[in-house]
């Protein structure tokens, strides 16, 4: 009975993000039609985490377990990409052993946003970045994104799923707490990328990330009410949430290896369960 770790990239454009839904119009319940397709039964996936509606992702990861069944990872690649959208992708396919979990083992992750800086949207760009123009101080985005670094309380820079109530959530401290230990600011052209590494990110805890980070670098607050948002956890939240557009899960990391899934850098073209950056 093999279990299979499957690497996944998606445009999140035509789907109603990751998880499985009613609708059936997610990336899961795609993959999880395939599967069953393919071997004659229902089949369940498992992912490292959720992505939104409209999120894309270069480097989702999730397994699955079939029994009866002795094909080998190179047959399923070719198998379940030949019946997908081609909107969705599996990257790479390989058998793992059978006490990996996806989620559950998963150390970290690295999401990327990009930012179209430029007074016309390239209509390659739509629905792919996130379109501003006008200033923007990028040193003031790196001195903002310097303050977000670290081990926080990110109660004010993420949102409620709104199974209980705000002030629950406040109090479970290590519920509301993650280990940001990267953000990288890149500017290519007219894009601009910004990496974030983290043990975790909560309910849409980088696009609120990058929205308050945003309205620094354009001037609309200063960088202490930034750092408000991380020493002074019972404050105002902030609602200054990026759009789904730019923000691409990049690779999911593992113990051992690190990184255990990192696929080549591909053209954004191509097209913790509780996570939902």
């Amino acid at each position: 009975m093999p279990r299979f770790k499957l690497t996944i990239a998606y445009d999140g454009r035509p789907w109603k993000g990751w998880q499985a839904q009613p609708s059936g119009q997610t990336v899961q319940d795609r993959i999880e039609t395939v599967l069953g397709m393919l071997v004659g039964k229902r089949m369940v996936i498992h992912g490292s985490g959720r992505t939104d509606s409209g999120v894309h992702a270069r480097g989702q990861v999730a397994h699955f377990t079939v029994e009866n069944l002795a094909w080998t990872s190179e047959t399923w690649l070719r198998a379940v990409n030949s019946k997908l959208p081609e909107s969705i992708r599996i990257l790479h396919c390989e058998e793992v052993p059978l006490n990996f979990h996806s989620r559950y083992h998963t150390t970290g992750k690295v999401y990327e946003y990009r930012l179209w800086h430029a007074n016309v949207m390239s209509p390659f760009e739509v629905g792919l970045s996130w379109h501003f123009f006008g200033s923007m101080d990028v040193n003031l985005l790196r001195e903002g994104a310097a303050i977000l670094q670290g081990r926080h309380n990110f109660s004010r820079l993420s949102a409620n799923r709104g199974d209980m109530t705000e002030d629950a959530r406040r109090e479970n401290i290590a519920g509301v707490t993650r280990d940001v230990r990267r953000i990288e600011v890149f500017e290519e052209g007219e894009v601009i990328r910004i990496e974030f590494e983290g043990d975790g990110f909560l309910y849409k805890m980088v696009r609120l990330m990058v929205g308050s980070l945003v309205r620094v670098a354009r001037g609309r607050a200063d960088v202490e009410w930034l750092r408000s948002l991380v020493e002074e956890p019972q404050g105002l939240k902030s609602d200054h949430c990026a759009p789904a557009d730019g923000l691409y899960l990049l690779r999911v990391m593992y113990p051992g290896s690190g990184v255990l899934i990192q696929p080549e850098h591909l053209s954004h073209d191509c097209g913790h369960v509780s996570e939902l950056a």
